[in-house]
């Protein structure tokens, strides 16, 4: 049963950037605005390719357990300087804090699931990297 809710935990974490991922393809121009409106201005495509990269190597090897405490850093690397530049609810208008103080701190929680996964080490039975290993031919 703990592999099961491994392999589940990291399949549910991974759909989160993996959706934004399709998000952002999907509002490429809306997504770049925003980075304006945050005076992210400089190579705005370089960037966002960049962060998606990251996205979709983090999640492939979060999903598949492949090193999977890497992939989880890699997150790491995207989801605390974005929770910090754009849920910065101390700076918002009394109307706007509550919902992103909410954001603020289920991007925290995600934080803290990604950091369990790194202390852990890897992933678990259900992975390609113990796929992997348990399928080595023996040396003669």
């Amino acid at each position: 049963m703990k592999d099961l809710a491994d392999l589940i935990g990291r399949f549910l974490i991974s759909l989160i950037f993996f959706f934004e991922v399709y998000d952002t393809l999907g509002f490429w121009q809306s997504t770049k605005d925003t980075m304006s409106a945050y005076n992210i201005n400089w190579n705005q495509d370089l960037i966002l390719v960049c962060i998606m990269t990251v996205l979709i190597l983090g999640s492939l090897m979060v999903l598949i357990g492949y090193y999977a405490n890497i992939g989880a850093f890699l997150l790491l690397l995207y989801l605390v300087p974005f929770t910090f530049i754009v849920f910065s609810f101390w700076n918002d208008p009394i109307e706007f804090r509550r919902v992103n103080s909410l954001q603020f701190t289920r991007n925290l929680a995600i934080c803290g699931g990604l950091l369990i996964l790194i202390a852990k080490g890897g992933a678990g039975k259900f992975s390609i990297r113990r796929m992997l290993h348990v399928l080595r031919l023996p040396k003669e």
